[in-house]
């Protein structure tokens, strides 16, 4: 695993050539790409979230999509559309694929595109398929959408469905930096006018390779059995949760604690892979209930109280 862990370390390297700090937003958002699944970073703006998506995108080699939502954004400007040509005295129509078909797709602001528009991106994080008409198109594999949202400004937005909020993976709060972390950011981009150039450090058989290796890192049958616990006790703490999380939470939480351990150059999970990903695998799979929210706890708080519970 010391070789994989080299790789991992050149990838974060080429990352904070652009990026400032974010080491756990950037370990998260590789948890999962290594497992296959979706993100969505919530944060404020200006907090780097598009250059950090962008800035992987490079280092990994993969062919980068921005979709910037907005209320009159069309589910055929994400899919694409037919358009008529001639050609040879003859008319027919031709597909015109849009943003959809990258590797990593930016759903920049996803909150401000209509519930219809959103759905349009549903098949394709789940299927890594786009139907348009009658037709089926395979998207090209690897492929991702992480989208971004801002958590104050509700004006404009509609409200994710659960169903879609289900199909990402992992939630990822963005934070802001630190002291010494603003005075570095400061520093670069207040003095500095140069474009730093961002070296591919895999390939994207090398990633397809790496996503098969990650479902294959071990875990112990009592790991299993605490993130079962964990999930289940989601849906039996009434007393502060309305609705629990799924069963998909709960093999959500063993594939990003396997990739969260394979970054971290372990060959094994441990128990601290699990707590560390329980945050953003279930921060937008419960639903706390009135009683909850009057006296102030938030998700966080409450997967907190449920990891401290259970042994």
């Amino acid at each position: 695993m010391l070789a994989y862990k080299k790789l991992f370390d050149d990838i974060f390297a080429e990352v904070a050539k652009v990026i400032v700090g974010q080491e756990e937003m950037v370990t998260q958002l590789l948890s999962a790409i290594l497992a296959d699944g979706n993100a969505l970073l919530e944060g404020y703006p200006g907090l780097a979230k598009t250059l950090t998506v962008r800035t992987l995108a490079k280092a990994m080699d993969l062919r980068f999509s921005r979709i910037q939502n907005t209320p009159d954004l069309m589910p055929s400007d994400i899919t694409g559309t037919y358009v008529l040509e001639e050609s040879g005295g003859k008319r027919e129509f031709k597909f015109h694929p849009g943003p959809i078909f990258a590797n990593v797709i930016l759903a920049d602001e996803i909150n401000r595109a209509t519930p219809k528009t959103q759905s349009a991106m549903l098949e394709a994080m789940q299927e890594k398929q786009v139907t348009v008409g009658n037709t089926t198109y395979k998207l090209e594999l690897p492929f991702f959408v992480l989208a971004t949202m801002n958590p104050i400004e509700q004006e404009g937005t509609y409200k994710l469905p659960e169903a879609q909020e289900d199909r990402f993976m992992l939630k990822i709060k963005v934070t802001y930096p630190t002291f010494d972390e603003e005075m570095e950011i400061v520093n670069r981009y207040a003095a500095e006018d140069r474009e730093r150039k961002i070296k591919p450090v895999i390939t994207k058989e090398q990633l397809l390779d790496l996503q098969a290796l990650t479902k294959q890192v071990p875990i112990s049958s009592d790991l299993k059995q605490f993130v079962v616990k964990l999930v289940n006790e989601t849906r039996n703490r009434k007393d502060i949760i309305e609705y629990g999380a799924s069963p998909r939470a709960s093999t959500s939480l063993v594939l990003s604690s396997k990739a969260r351990a394979l970054v971290s150059g372990r060959n094994h999970v441990s128990i601290e892979d699990i707590r560390a990903m329980a945050y953003p695998v279930l921060r937008h799979r419960i639903l706390l209930n009135f009683e909850a929210e009057r006296k102030g706890l938030t998700p966080d708080g409450a997967i907190k109280m449920l990891l401290d519970k259970i042994k």
